[in-house]
């Protein structure tokens, strides 16, 4: 669990942290300040346009099919950002100076130069396809002001608040299960983040001028 101060008696200025709505951070799902829970997963790509006729219309047929399945929000959110190939020459470099074939060495040193001038020329950008869904539990009346969120630290227990919690997480799971049974028809494969996955995710929204994506966290998502 990652918890998110916002509260600091101390602090006189505005934080950053004002203009984010997350409370906190619970096996990889995000709790916002109305209670609302929040699940992120990183999605493959489908290039239907390398694909027949009939596999386009199957396609297309099997995404409306789980569009018409749908009872509840669903976000798509795409990440753009230019990819950082030093890593990846320091690498060749590193496999350059253990090589001994000659052929091999000479081909690497070429395909090394065209990287290099390729991406002066060229801005290769790295793209990673997000399903975010939601899930806020019920609202209950609780005193004769009305409702209140369920989440309301004013009216639980931390045993009340691990039920609340787990029973509102499995409505989320199943909804995540919707997805990745419905999308799998379409040849797309989805993968819930950890909350590693998920910060790193919430960072490049809030930053997004901080450097070139390098791909840490999410590599290790992507083996769907």
């Amino acid at each position: 669990m990652v918890a998110i101060n916002k509260n600091s008696a101390n602090r006189t200025a505005v934080s950053s942290q004002d203009f984010v709505p997350i409370s906190e951070m619970k096996d990889g799902i995000a709790v916002l300040d109305d209670g609302t829970l929040v699940s992120i997963s990183l999605v493959t790509s489908v290039n239907i346009s390398l694909k027949s006729f009939e596999e386009q219309a199957m396609t297309i047929s099997a995404f409306k099919n789980f569009l018409n399945i749908l009872e509840f929000p669903v976000q798509i959110s795409i990440q753009s950002r230019k990819l950082d190939v030093e890593p990846y020459l320091e690498t060749l470099e590193k496999q350059l100076k253990n090589q001994t074939h000659e052929v091999i060495k000479l081909q690497t040193i070429e395909y090394i130069a065209f990287i290099k001038n390729f991406t002066d020329v060229i801005n290769i950008m790295d793209k990673q396809f997000f399903l975010v869904v939601s899930y806020q539990p019920a609202m209950v009346d609780i005193s004769k002001g009305g409702l209140m969120s369920v989440f309301s630290k004013k009216s639980r227990s931390n045993d009340d608040e691990k039920m609340i919690f787990d029973e509102a997480r499995t409505q989320l799971e199943q909804r995540v299960g919707l997805l990745s049974s419905g999308l799998s028809r379409t040849g797309v494969k989805i993968k819930k983040l950890d909350t590693e996955a998920v910060l790193e995710v919430f960072y490049n929204i809030f930053n997004p001028d901080q450097g070139d994506l390098q791909g840490m966290v999410l590599d290790n998502q992507n083996n769907i």
